[in-house]
């Protein structure tokens, strides 16, 4: 009897682990999918890699500037406003360097018939009709060539 109740509790726990067990890909592995090019389609991508940057740098210059200015409050409000000046003018000068990216909207049809539409920067070694993978998911997804 006790050996049945060992077994039981045994059958228990592994089936309680199996439950608890993620499915699909794990931290650090990446999902690979094969298919073939049906389309692809030239576009611009917005940059969007430093965000704020100029606003961040202009802003700390403003600052640095607005301390030399004065003494006590009159310094204290120029800081303040050299900030946000610095700031605005920063992000104005980010905004006008900042250039989109030639890209290239890949429509994929994968083994299962699904059809996957992906956007990323423009990569001459892509044609219609040639076998690829699509490495990844979401946003971080990405169409190479089949070796």
């Amino acid at each position: 009897m006790r050996g049945i109740l060992h077994q039981v509790s045994a059958a228990v726990m592994v089936l309680t682990l199996a439950a608890c067990a993620a499915p699909g890909p794990q931290p650090g592995e990446i999902q690979i999918r094969s298919g073939v090019i049906e389309q692809i389609t030239s576009v611009q991508i917005e940059t969007n890699q430093h965000q704020g940057v100029g606003a961040v740098v202009g802003g700390l210059a403003g600052l640095g500037i607005g301390s030399l200015i004065g003494a006590g409050t009159g310094r204290d409000v120029a800081m303040v406003l050299g900030t946000i000046g610095g700031a605005v003018v920063g992000n104005e000068v980010q905004r006008k360097h900042d250039r989109p990216v030639l890209g290239q909207q890949i429509i994929v049809r994968t083994n299962n018939g699904v059809l996957v539409s992906i956007t990323q920067p423009a990569s001459a070694a892509l044609r219609v009709g040639q076998r690829v993978y699509i490495e990844g998911g979401g946003d971080g997804a990405r169409v190479v060539p089949q070796q």
